[in-house]
């Protein structure tokens, strides 16, 4: 038992990060698709969900495919880059917003995160093409459902002739200025992974206007087969058309969006009370402009409050200090009375695998700079950390934030939470 948690008791079930919510009309579409025998690529209820999708994002094509990633990386495709061609990407993002990029032979370029939404920073992005007036393609995210400075990325975009691939993987039901996100670029991606706000325990969706384009990516998700009697192929295909199960899944799911919006949206705000005396504060969003989905609820300490802490690639170590804490040990924390939380995704151009790759921030360049830099503690000429989005790994997490979770569930979460600044 964590030490700081003695007195709270551990919770009777289980409560995970964001775990599937069903409501049983899933399982009518798996057994139309059981019954009719159409179980794998054809069918129904691919037909429904892409049609479904299109009227609730408000785009005119959507192509059902096996996962986010796949999408992402059709579009990728879609932009035509080019083996060794850079491309601009979220720094502070999961893997898969960047991989697809380098599926393709291209050079991701890593774009720093600012604070006012956790997104990629128009500011940086402009000193980015300063860098690489060459680049045509930015891959953009909206973390952890909160839609990024949507006009102002646009805009940078449109200075520069380059195409926006929106990664709406996160976002699905949120909006910037009253539109859907997923909108916004040439094209957008949606998941609908087994922990996203609607599920199909897999799966993803591919957004354009352009029918072209959409009958493109049709066709080289079944294996970029020709209109013959055999089987013919002319260029290079992939396995990634969604099956006919699965969407039945999603076809369940989607008319509950609003309403997993809404209970992610209280979960967020009882946090949001439950830790108004702390010196931490929740991720935030453009109340003016934009209304996220909600699907997690994350926590940022504030530096004062940070107790020592170190971490290696893999493991951490830290020392409690009264009155403060850090990311790890509240994490700890929350998993000893049975609940699900996660770090920070970690920034791109800290992973092992891209961290040679180029990285940009505010103030240019972010390479070859000082031992200060690389742990985080370099100040921009705004007083601000050079290095946005390692600041904010550094000092934030994920709480657990599944929509099933009880209010009473909550209520331990936040005690657990509040005693690790006792």
């Amino acid at each position: 038992m964590f030490a700081r948690n003695e007195n709270i008791e551990p919770l009777a079930s289980k409560v995970w990060l964001s775990s599937p919510t069903m409501h049983g009309e899933e399982m009518k579409y798996m057994a139309q698709a059981y019954e009719t025998n159409w179980m794998s690529t054809i069918g129904a209820n691919i037909d429904a969900v892409e049609g479904m999708i299109c009227e609730k994002v408000g785009c005119r094509y959507a192509v059902a495919l096996s996962a986010g990633t796949a999408s992402l990386h059709m579009a990728v495709k879609l932009a035509g880059v080019k083996p060794g061609e850079r491309v601009f990407c979220s720094d502070m993002t999961f893997a898969a917003t960047v991989n697809p990029v380098v599926y393709e032979g291209g050079l991701p370029v890593f774009i720093d995160t600012e604070y006012d939404t956790w997104n990629m920073d128009p500011v940086a992005l402009e000193k980015a093409f300063a860098i690489y007036p060459e680049v045509r393609v930015v891959v953009a995210a909206h973390l952890y459902g909160t839609p990024g400075k949507v006009d102002e990325l646009k805009a940078v975009c449109d200075r520069h002739k380059a195409i926006l691939i929106e990664d709406a993987a996160e976002s699905l039901g949120a909006t910037y200025k009253g539109v859907q996100t997923g909108r916004f670029g040439q094209i957008g991606c949606i998941s609908f992974n087994g922990n996203k706000i609607i599920t199909g325990s897999s799966g993803g969706m591919l957004l354009t206007e352009d029918r072209e384009a959409a009958n493109k990516v049709r066709k080289w998700s079944t294996q970029s087969r020709e209109k013959a009697a055999w089987y013919q192929h002319e260029e290079l295909g992939y396995n990634y058309r969604m099956s006919n199960v699965i969407a039945g899944v999603i076809r369940g799911q989607i008319p509950y969006l609003e309403t997993h919006i809404a209970q992610k949206k209280a979960i967020y705000e009882r946090y949001q009370e439950g830790f108004r005396d702390l010196p931490v504060q929740m991720n935030p969003f453009d109340k003016a402009n934009s209304e996220p989905n909600f699907w997690l609820s994350c926590l940022l300490l504030d530096k004062e409050a940070m107790c020592p802490q170190v971490r290696s690639e893999c493991e951490a170590l830290y020392t409690p200090l009264h009155g403060k804490s850090c990311p790890m040990e509240i994490l700890e924390a929350v998993g000893s009375i049975g609940a699900e939380g996660r770090p920070i995704w970690k920034p791109m151009h800290m992973q092992p695998i891209y961290r040679m790759h180029g990285f940009v921030t505010r103030e240019g360049g972010g390479r070859g700079q000082s031992n200060a830099y690389l742990e985080g503690d370099a100040m921009g000429k705004d007083g601000k950390p050079l290095d946005v989005g390692m600041d904010i790994f550094q000092r934030g997490l994920c709480l657990p934030s599944d929509n099933k979770m009880t209010w009473e569930q909550q209520s331990k979460i936040i005690a657990a939470v509040r005693a690790c600044f006792g």
